[in-house]
């Protein structure tokens, strides 16, 4: 370096240099301290040398700065100086003092410019100007102070009512200003596509009548290009609705004074959810003692109703959007009531008397009168104008003119309006002279007692006495002659001893007013004229007289009709018949079939017997065959897997139908389910339980007594089983835990039960057996198998699970054909009805039979059908085929009653042939237990036969069709002294066997 050269080293860039007189020495950029010695160096030298210029560099250069950003610039100073100031952008010096903008000197050669906190005033070129004596030298650096994109205002949730125009805010600012862009739902909202959407000048997105739909959140984007700048607020939009309100009932009527309550409501809708209050006459109603409000005040209670609560009351709802409100209005009715009556007394002939009643009520009730059975209403209520009712607003009376004693009594006014009446009583008293009343003519004959009887109406109360002939009753020699008085009447007892005591007399009472007398007849009473017999109406084993009754009763009332028939050329068997109001039939039981009879009548009274009529003949019927089938309809239950077997009843045969039996099974299936019987008044059967989609075979059977039909067959297809099961109304949650565990253990109860009822019908064994051997004596099945060892019985496979007939001294009626029919079949029932015994069978019939032991038991055998394939009635029925022969087993005797003693050869009796059967069907059989007769059994009936009968063909038992007129059947049984005798039950063992009676037992 001793070259003499001066370097000076660029500012601008350490690397380069300006050769003066001295060597140039580099100095690398990252030794910044040597190069700032060597400097120093080269400005001492440089001064030493001779006086050199100063140089100024402001880092960085230039500057931008973002609104409220902080930022300084270095000023650096080459040579020497002695100030280094700072000037902002108007030419003032800055100061140390100023608030955000500070000026620092850390050493001699440089300065520190520091802009706090800048905003857009703190913008422009800033000097930094160095001195030293009379050198200086300045350096600028431009700040710009740029806007960063800044969100002012955008608030969120913004609200806004359904329907308005809504001004979405979001206010940006930047330096440039930016572009905004409006999203929804992750799309860009366009003006074009959209002509409700518009984003505005100042950047606000407006929607024109703004939709609930619109609600959601808003994407406000702002975006400057200069500097890739973007930022973004997310808008939450609230669309608020303005509530709507509908009252449930815009009327509501309630009665006053009854301790009602009244109920107002109204539904109210919107968002958010409006909250509903209630006023009445601009007063807001609250809960208390006299109105609740429910939760959400949509209901309002108004408790113990009175006539000052009716009006309209305000259903208000309101919400943030707004409020609506709708009138309901509650009318306050007034039950009527009666507040002013009054009871009267005038005298017969008066000229007039009035009844006044006062009534309240809203609406104005109307008033009414009744006497007796007569309403009067306004105006003349009587043809002669004797009635007269006036109204005049709350008040009516009632006027009666020319009073007569039949006026007086109890009058009741009647006050009525929409919503309810009231009642109240009012009583008219007429005094009047006495008033004889009753029939003036009695029967009666010598020996019979009999009472003459004279009412008398009179106020006040009347002394009545009877006089005979001028002379007062009763006189000191007449001892046949007694009095009894009442309050009203007064009773002449005569017993007649002689001619004599028959004839007028003399009844006559008396009070202040006035008195009256009145003649009575005592008349002799003569016996009935015969009664006329109109038609005879014949069956097979009874028949049914129908007849006027005498005309000419005598003056006494008939007592008893006898009834007389018989054979022709034989003796007459008669009956007597208590006489009944309207009675104008009576059926004789016990005839032949196809037997021609003769019968009359005649009448009996107190007096006597009458003549008879002239007597009828006729010819009973044959004996009836069995019916026919029914016609069979099928119902299916909609979405259920059960069916309606329904039938129509056919020819019964001449008898009438028992009952009803019914089988079904699935076509696939080859057994049928077990047989159901049901009464002869059911026409249908529901079939429960039924496989889905499935189809299946129904047949039914109508049974009487003579046999059982033809099956009528009917095939039908269930429905399918549903795929979806519908939830139900309320939604609820369905069976809870502990009733689908009952429900398990009554199905298992009830299986359990089943198979015990299974076990004892087909096994005789289980729990059943057990209480029927231990506590009804029933045999067990040991003792069973020891009968059928010693040939005693037989059962049938099916038809062995009932009874065949359970006789009890109870008194039965026999029933009519159609009008009386038997009785509903029950566990005793059997399924074959038997032939009714024939109807000249003796009376003594069970003292002829042989005497049983005390356990003895009848049972009968019979073979089932073996071929259940060609006829599909086998499978309905097991009946046993008739025999050849009757057969009369041992009777159980389960009475106290004195055995009968053993007949020494009981007689042998002969069947008559039963009517051919066909193929396959059931036959009725005689054989049969026969019960007591009817002077046993106290049946009503009158055995018409001889004592030397045979076995009659089972006949028909039953009478003539109903009609108004009331029949009878006869009743030997209660003249017959056997009957404390008769045994009380005959049971026999359970099988499908007729009976010899043709009286169906009752268990």
């Amino acid at each position: 370096m001793g070259f003499g050269l001066n370097i000076v080293a660029s500012p601008q860039n350490s690397e380069r240099c300006l050769i003066v007189l001295w060597p140039c020495v580099t100095t690398p950029p990252d030794e910044s301290k040597k190069r700032r010695k060597q400097t120093n160096v080269y400005f001492s030298v440089s001064s030493f040398l001779h006086s050199a210029a100063i140089q100024v560099q402001i880092t960085p250069a230039q500057g931008e700065i973002s609104v409220g950003e902080s930022k300084f610039f270095l000023c650096e100073v080459v040579g020497d100086a002695k100030d280094i100031d700072w000037f902002s952008p108007s030419g003032e010096k800055i100061l140390l003092s100023r608030p955000n903008i500070s000026v620092s000197r850390s050493d001699e050669s440089t300065s520190i410019l520091t802009i706090y906190h800048a905003n857009v005033d703190n913008a422009g070129i800033y000097k930094c100007l160095a001195k030293n004596a009379d050198k200086e030298a300045q350096a600028t650096v431009q700040v710009k102070i740029f806007q960063k994109i800044t969100f002012q205002s955008a608030p969120s949730p913004q609200e806004f009512n359904e329907g308005d125009n809504a001004d979405i805010v979001c206010d940006v600012v930047s330096s440039p200003p930016p572009t905004i862009i409006w999203k929804h739902k992750g799309s860009k909202l366009q003006s074009a596509k959209d002509v409700r959407y518009k984003i505005m000048d100042n950047g606000h997105l407006l929607i024109r009548g703004i939709k609930k739909v619109d609600e959601g959140m808003y994407n406000c984007e702002a975006r400057v290009m200069a500097r890739g700048e973007i930022d973004f607020r997310m808008i939450k939009v609230i669309v608020n609705v303005l509530p709507t309100i509908r009252a449930r009932k815009s009327e509501v009527n309630a009665t006053a004074d009854v301790g009602e309550s009244a109920l107002l409501a109204c539904d109210a809708d919107g968002f958010p959810e409006p909250t509903v209050t209630w006023a009445h006459n601009n007063i807001v109603l609250e809960t208390g003692d006299k109105y609740s409000l429910n939760e959400d005040g949509s209901e309002l209670v108004i408790k113990e109703v009175r006539k000052v609560d009716e009006g309209d009351y305000t259903c208000i709802a309101k919400n943030k959007a707004g409020e609506k409100t709708e009138e309901v209005s509650l009318n306050v009715f007034v039950l009527p009531n009666i507040t002013y009556f009054n009871n009267q007394t005038a005298s017969e002939f008066d000229d007039e008397v009035t009844l006044t009643c006062e009534a309240s009520g809203d609406p104005t009730p109307t008033i009414s009168w009744r006497f007796g059975n007569r309403v009067f209403t306004e105006g003349e209520q009587s043809l002669d104008r004797n009635v007269v009712v006036r109204s005049h607003a709350r008040v009516s009376s009632l006027t009666l003119k020319d009073v007569q004693f039949t006026d007086a009594g109890r009058y009741l006014c009647t006050a009525s309006n929409s919503i309810g009446e009231d009642n109240q009583q009012l009583f008219l008293e007429v005094r009047y002279s006495p008033k004889i009343m009753g029939l003036v003519v009695a029967h009666t004959w010598e020996g019979n007692p009999a009472n003459i009887s004279c009412e008398v109406a009179a106020n006040p109360r009347a002394s009545v006495v009877w006089f005979r002939d001028g002379i007062e009753l009763p006189t000191a020699n007449s001892t046949n002659i007694k009095i009894f008085n009442t309050p009203t009447i007064s009773i002449l007892e005569i017993t007649p001893e002689s001619q004599n005591d028959f004839g007028s007399y003399n009844c006559t009472a008396t009070n202040v007013i006035g008195s009256e007398s009145k003649e009575f007849i005592l008349i002799q009473a003569e016996v009935p004229s015969s009664p006329k017999i109109e038609e005879v109406q014949p069956f097979s084993s009874t028949a049914v007289v129908e007849f006027e009754e005498p005309n000419s009763l005598g003056g006494v009332p008939i007592l008893k009709y006898r009834v007389e028939w018989r054979l022709p050329g034989k003796e007459w068997k008669s009956e007597e018949y208590k006489a009944e109001d309207d009675m104008t039939r009576i059926t004789i039981v016990g005839l032949k079939p196809e037997t021609t009879y003769e019968v009359k009548m005649s009448a009996i009274n107190g007096k006597g017997e009458g003549e008879s009529s002239r007597s009828s003949t006729f010819k009973t019927e044959p004996v009836p065959g069995e019916p026919t089938s029914p016609i069979l309809e099928v119902i299916l239950v909609k979405s259920s897997n059960s069916a309606k077997v329904k039938w129509t009843k056919q020819d019964d045969g001449g008898s009438p139908i028992i009952r009803y039996l019914i089988r079904y099974k699935a076509k696939h299936m080859s057994d049928w389910k077990p047989e159901t019987h049901l009464p002869s008044t059911s026409n249908y059967a529901m079939l429960s339980g039924l496989d889905w989609n499935t189809d299946y075979e129904v047949l039914v059977v109508a049974e009487n007594q003579r046999g059982r039909s033809e099956p009528s067959i009917t095939s039908f297809r269930t429905a399918s089983e549903p795929t979806t099961v519908p939830d139900t109304a309320d939604g609820g949650s369905g069976l809870g835990t502990g009733a689908i565990v009952g429900i398990l253990i009554v199905v298992f109860l009830l299986l359990l039960v089943a198979v015990d009822v299974t076990c004892y019908f087909l096994n005789k064994c289980g729990l059943l057996m057990c209480i029927a051997v231990n506590v009804c004596g029933k045999a067990g099945p040991g003792a069973k198998s020891k009968d059928i060892e010693e040939g005693k019985a037989a059962f049938s496979k099916d038809e062995s699970k009932e009874p065949i007939v359970e006789v009890r001294t109870k008194e039965e009626n026999t029933p009519n054909q159609e009008g009386g029919g038997p009785t509903e079949p029950n566990e005793t029932t059997p399924l074959t009805e038997p032939e009714p015994a024939a109807a000249d069978s003796p009376n003594t019939a069970v003292n002829r039979l042989p005497p049983a032991a005390a356990n003895s038991v009848t049972e009968s055998f019979s073979t089932p059908q073996t071929n259940s394939s060609k006829n599909t009635a086998a499978a309905l029925s097991n009946s046993p085929k008739a025999d050849s022969e009757c057969s009369v087993g041992p009777l159980v005797d389960l009475s106290d009653a004195p055995k009968v003693a053993p007949a020494s050869s009981p007689p042998v009796l002969e069947p008559v042939s039963p009517p051919p059967a066909n193929g396959d069907r059931p036959q009725n059989p005689c054989e049969s237990v026969r019960a007591p007769s009817s002077t046993q059994s106290k049946d009503l009936q009158v055995d018409g036969q001889s004592n030397d009968a045979r076995c009659a063909p089972c006949s028909d038992s039953t009478t003539s069709t109903q009609n108004d007129g009331k029949t009878v059947k006869s009743d030997n049984a209660k003249a017959e002294p056997e009957v404390k005798n008769a045994t009380a039950e005959v049971k026999t063992v359970p099988n499908e066997a007729p009976r010899a009676n043709g009286n169906e037992s009752k268990a």
